[in-house]
């Protein structure tokens, strides 16, 4: 028995000797690694020194085209369709008649009415004689009278009713498809067709509130529409007199000429909206920003050590960002391998002429 726990004994001793040996060897090893490390080469990189530029700070956004004028053609009145005219997707003048309803009723209806009105004038005048002669009292009178002002103003509203069964163009524009035929009983409910005014087409945009102090009525925009590299100008006539509370954002609106037709309501707008211009602005590129959980950061050195800072930016153009603080000029930024490195990494950064 004594053999066995002698036995166990050095077996135990053997293995906690045995782990005791790996632990310091994985620690050297991972003392020899880093002293290795901070004696290694440092790394090569591209880096940019920070000065001030003017920038031209143009926002860009996303946009809606709209018609200047648009309508939904309908009847006041209900009756049978008998005559369209206009065509399809023609253009129409302000004043053309597009359909009639018919009006045989209201037209008798008026014939009846004027027999009324010229039998109540009548009365009236010689009522007025009567009372001239005072064969007749005042409020005798003034019942004729009364009734004749209610003769003409029952011709007055069926003259109305008949004018309204002309439909006409409220402007000038051009008119869409047509969902009504000749001899179709029409009500107020029935749309007809759409007729827009496409010669002018307003872009409608919403700018974040942050910039809402640097938009300006009669400020030129530029845009372009999908499928063609052409880029066309609007000019801001109007803007909202409060921030939308659900968005954060002002909206905006632009008026721009369509006078060959090629531009349509409906579609998108990619907008370049002119801002005021920054001389003193710090300007860097994109690739050397590192977006983190809490806002942005870039590496610059110091001495050949790489340190991080922490960065606000506002305006993004393709290649560049706009920095509001967190970098200065005569800082050294690097612009390349940022998304590798580490604080106090050692680098060897090579000046970029930009």
């Amino acid at each position: 028995m004594k053999i066995k726990y002698i036995v166990y004994t050095l077996l135990t001793i053997g293995i906690v000797g045995f782990i005791g040996y790996r632990i310091n060897s994985n620690s050297n090893k991972a003392n020899d690694s880093k002293d290795q490390k901070g004696k290694g080469k440092p790394t090569a990189l591209s880096g940019m020194v920070v000065k001030f530029e003017t920038f031209d700070n143009n926002l860009s956004l996303s946009g809606s085209i709209e018609a200047n004028e648009q309508v939904e053609i309908r009847s006041e009145v209900s009756g049978i369709v008998e005559g369209i005219y206009f065509q399809e997707g023609a253009n129409v003048t302000k004043g053309q008649v597009l359909f009639k309803v018919n009006d045989i009723e209201l037209k008798a209806q008026l014939r009846q009415t004027a027999t009324r009105e010229g039998l109540a004038s009548e009365n009236e005048r010689r009522a007025k004689l009567l009372l001239q002669k005072e064969a007749i009292s005042q409020e005798e009178y003034d019942l004729a009278r009364a009734d004749l002002k209610s003769s003409q103003a029952q011709s007055q509203l069926i003259q109305a009713q008949i004018s309204k069964t002309a439909v006409r163009a409220p402007f000038s524009g051009k008119i869409g498809l047509r969902s009504i035929s000749p001899g179709t009983y029409i009500t107020p409910m029935i749309l007809v067709a759409k007729l827009v005014n496409i010669g002018k087409l307003k872009i409608t945009f919403s700018i974040p509130e942050k910039y809402a102090n640097q938009v300006r009525t009669n400020t030129i925009i530029s845009f372009k529409v999908a499928g063609s590299d052409k880029q066309y100008s609007a000019k801001i006539y109007a803007i909202d007199p409060e921030i939308a509370v659900a968005t954060r954002t002002l909206q905006v609106r632009a008026i721009a000429e369509n006078k060959d037709g090629k531009l349509l309501p409906g579609t998108f707008a990619d907008v370049e909206l002119p801002l005021d211009i920054i001389k003193d602005a710090i300007v860097i590129p994109t690739e050397a920003i590192i977006p983190i959980q809490n806002g942005k950061k870039v590496f610059i050195t110091d001495n050949g050590i790489a340190k991080e800072l922490m960065i606000e930016t506002a305006t993004r153009t393709e290649t560049s960002v706009l920095v509001l603080s967190g970098l200065k000029e005569g800082d050294t930024l690097i612009t390349n391998g940022v998304m590798s490195l580490k604080n106090d990494d050692k680098v060897k950064v090579t000046i970029k002429k930009i």
